[in-house]
């Protein structure tokens, strides 16, 4: 058996779907130096328990590092995710910052705090990358994120546009990838709980309350009458930004 153990059907769905949208478009080779950004919710520590197993299943070796940038809210919260990496024997790094707070001051006038923190703890990542010398940089994005941003960019931007899975920035120094895009919210939810990880809860006054929680609720208000809706916007979706990201890699 291996190291990780006999897995639910739930835990190797998210291991072989991770697994099949890696190969499908080439998102990593060897020697590859992959930061995984951590924001402590579900979504982000699922990934980075999926790529310790990916990581051992490959068949070529690649580093792994956890980045984490605290918003500010509460300065001790990440602490069941320095446990976990120490007791995984796994790099981390983790700082905190005032990102959250001040996005809810009159210092940010223009923007929602949402986009501020966001863009901030994402330039904050991009110069982590860079001082460490990684080669990609991997979020939790899952494959209801996509369809909301996709539905996002239509209403608000004009675009039909969602997720990429590997984008290359920088002149292709660094690849954005984020490799467990296949996986439905229900299962990332239910292997995380059977994974026991050490999640902890979004403190952010804006948590809830946001366009793209408004968005979701009104996807959600579509679907619920007929579960077949929610599985061809998904699939079409899912299949789209796919076959946008295999033709530019």
């Amino acid at each position: 058996m291996a190291s990780w153990g006999k897995l639910t059907f739930a835990q190797k769905k998210c291991v072989t779907a991770t697994g099949k949208l890696m190969q499908q478009t080439d998102m990593v080779t060897g020697g590859a130096r992959i930061g995984l950004a951590i924001s402590g919710g579900v979504d982000s520590f699922l990934m980075l328990k999926v790529m310790t197993i990916r990581r051992a299943i490959m068949p070529f070796p690649v580093e792994l590092m956890a980045l984490h940038v605290n918003p500010g809210f509460d300065p001790a919260s990440h602490a069941p995710l320095v446990r976990w990496c120490a007791e995984n024997g796994l790099a981390a790094h983790v700082e905190l910052t005032d990102f959250g707070p001040r996005a809810h001051t009159e210092e940010n006038r223009k923007n929602s705090p949402c986009f501020w923190c966001a863009m901030q703890r994402r330039k904050r990542l991009f110069e982590l990358c860079r001082d460490y010398n990684l080669t990609h940089l991997a979020f939790g994005h899952n494959a209801d994120d996509n369809v909301i941003t996709f539905f996002m960019n239509v209403v608000q931007n004009g675009r039909a546009d969602g997720l990429s899975a590997n984008e290359p920035f920088f002149g292709g120094k660094l690849k954005v990838i984020r490799p467990t895009m296949l996986l439905d919210k229900k299962t990332v939810i239910k292997a995380a709980a059977q994974w026991e990880l050490p999640i902890w809860e979004n403190v952010c006054p804006s948590n809830g309350f946001t366009k793209r929680d408004e968005i979701h609720e009104w996807l959600r208000a579509m679907w619920r009458k007929d579960k077949r809706i929610k599985n061809n916007i998904f699939n079409a979706i899912t299949r789209q930004q796919v076959d946008l990201t295999s033709k530019k890699v």
